[in-house]
């Protein structure tokens, strides 16, 4: 800043009018840049209203989201502890299945050496016994009827054992049906019903998902649009801290010239007094007279008193 002491007051004058000129020219452009960035951060303001409220929604449907997911979870885990149980049954059913196979191979196997009946065929050993034990045969017949005992006892034997066969084979099957269906849960069913709200909760959360996605897309894009809006801001801001400071102290050296511009006026003003003055008194000593203005002068400076 330029020493002030030593300008003329003409100059003094012109240095005024242009730190006036250029204050006023800053303020202008001072209020312009706030304007500006009063109407981007009102739409600023907005936007970030708009994606808060987005965030906001997005963590609650979130939320829903991962509900579903935890009850889709749940119908599942059932599922799997029903196909273990369903798969287990399978395996004793095979089990049960292999093994009555296997006696109903023993019992026909034994019916084909019985050929007939317990009843049927002790009846006949009966017959046969008794005709060996009280007939009067000859004795080849008596050899004959030997043999068809021994035969018989054979048959009977295998009969008696295929009946014992048999009667395993139907307590092995009364034990399987009582074991599979005695609780009377259709497990197929069962699993198929829960299979079906599994398949909902999952397709619901599916959805959710999908708006959530589309939500965060839009708060995105409201966040990418705030973003952009900084950028413009910035330089804004960075014009208004220096010209703010640059008319401070444009004003600090304003004041400081109008200082001494009123001093100097203050000095004329005082040289113009005295010479009004001087003037005033050789008028009154001369002529006696003398105006409301030259009496002014001579009492404000002591030379007249009333």
């Amino acid at each position: 800043m330029t020493d002030a002491s030593s300008i003329s007051e003409k100059d003094l004058k012109l240095k005024v009018n242009e730190l006036r000129t250029q204050i006023t020219r800053d303020e202008r452009e001072l209020r312009s840049l706030f304007n500006e960035l009063r109407l981007h951060r009102t739409n600023m303001g907005e936007l970030k209203e708009k994606r808060d409220s987005l965030n906001s929604q997005v963590k609650e449907i979130v939320a829903r989201a991962r509900e579903l997911k935890e009850k889709r979870d749940e119908v599942n885990t059932k599922i799997s502890e029903l196909k273990d149980v369903k798969n287990a049954r399978i395996s004793a059913s095979q089990q049960v299945s292999d093994e009555i196979g296997k006696l109903k191979a023993e019992r026909d196997a034994l019916n084909k050496v019985s050929r007939g009946t317990v009843d049927i065929i002790s009846k006949a050993y009966s017959a046969e016994l008794d005709t060996f034990l009280n007939a009067d045969v000859p004795l080849h017949h008596e050899i004959d009827v030997l043999g068809r005992l021994v035969q018989l006892e054979e048959r009977l034997k295998a009969a008696m054992k295929a009946d014992e066969v048999h009667k395993k084979i139907q307590e092995t099957y009364d034990a399987a049906v009582s074991q599979q269906f005695g609780s009377g849960e259709n497990i197929g069913s069962t699993i198929k019903e829960l299979a079906q709200i599994s398949q909902q909760y999952h397709l619901e959360m599916i959805d959710v998902y999908k708006k959530v996605d589309e939500m965060r897309k839009d708060a995105d894009l409201y966040h990418a649009q705030i973003k952009e809006k900084f950028g413009v801001t910035e330089p804004l801001r960075a014009r208004i801290d220096p010209l703010k400071q640059r008319t401070s102290q444009l004003r600090e050296e304003l004041s400081s010239y109008l200082e001494k511009l009123n001093d100097v006026q203050l000095v004329k003003d005082e040289k113009k007094q005295q010479e009004q003055r001087v003037v005033a008194k050789e008028k009154l000593e001369k002529t006696g007279k003398m105006s409301l203005q030259d009496l002014k002068v001579l009492m404000e400076n002591g030379d007249l008193e009333l």
